[in-house]
């Protein structure tokens, strides 16, 4: 039997712990709702736990020290209420949430905090900035799914944002048993009637059930575990560097002031 990993909050116990404090938090943080037919509404916390866990080994085996905390389940997902079972996470929640998670971590001296997003609904930049003020701790959001850019560009050729060829290539990387791709849709959208809606720097919600029929935002077809895989490595390489730095750096080394 393989011992507790000591990087992991749900694994790691006491003594462990104490022996070696972290310096790093991970918060992996995702959302529970529709993915097209073929793909869990567990997907975006399956990947914020999967791509963090790796990252976290990698970054220990190097020396880090890292503790990557249990997921957060739920995200912003207003405009997808009228879907099955989904539970979306307001705004004042989602900060109430984050701001307790860093009161409780400075308190015990780690005071570097990364939360691993793997929902495009979560949008945490003023939660950051509020938190960050108020209890001093440096705070660092990495969303995945924008991370190896230049691996994502040549392994994947449908482009899209929910359920698509790069998010079902993972899932057939971490979980084949709970993807079900012969039930796929194509994954369309569409385009807003208002036209002007559609150009550069204007932005507003998709009312996601009409924006996009089978719930996905990109086509799956060209999927494979293979495809997963090459980009699970690169992201998980990149966050790996990234705790490392983190664990590392030295008050007065910019942004950690």
């Amino acid at each position: 039997m393989k011992p507790p990993r000591p990087y992991l909050l749900m694994e790691a116990n006491h003594r462990q712990l104490t022996a070696s404090p972290p310096r790093v938090a991970v918060l992996p943080w995702g959302a529970t709702e529709a993915h097209n037919r073929h793909l869990p509404y567990g997907t975006d916390v399956i990947e914020a736990t999967r791509v963090a866990e790796r990252a976290a080994e990698l970054a220990y085996e190097r020396g880090a020290k890292v503790a990557v905390l249990p997921t957060i389940p739920f995200g912003n997902d207003e405009q997808q209420l009228d879907q099955a079972c989904t539970i979306s996470f307001r705004t004042a929640t989602a900060a109430a949430i984050l701001n307790d998670v860093a009161r409780s971590l400075v308190k015990q001296d780690v005071d570097r905090l990364v939360i691993l997003n793997a929902h495009g609904g979560n949008q945490f930049q003023p939660l950051v900035r509020d938190a960050q003020g108020e209890y001093g701790l440096l705070i660092v959001v990495a969303n995945f799914y924008q991370m190896a850019p230049d691996v994502a560009k040549a392994t994947f050729q449908e482009p899209g944002d929910h359920a698509d060829e790069m998010e079902t290539s993972l899932l057939l990387h971490l979980c084949p048993e709970l993807i079900e791709l012969g039930e796929a849709g194509p994954g369309p959208r569409v385009p807003f009637a208002i036209s002007a809606l559609n150009q550069p720097g204007v932005w507003t919600p998709r009312p996601w059930s009409k924006s996009h029929p089978d719930t996905g935002s990109g086509n799956p077809a060209k999927a494979t575990a293979e495809k997963g895989a090459r980009y699970f490595e690169a992201v998980t390489e990149a966050l790996a560097k990234l705790l490392v730095e983190l664990s590392n750096a030295q008050k007065g080394q910019l942004p950690y002031v």
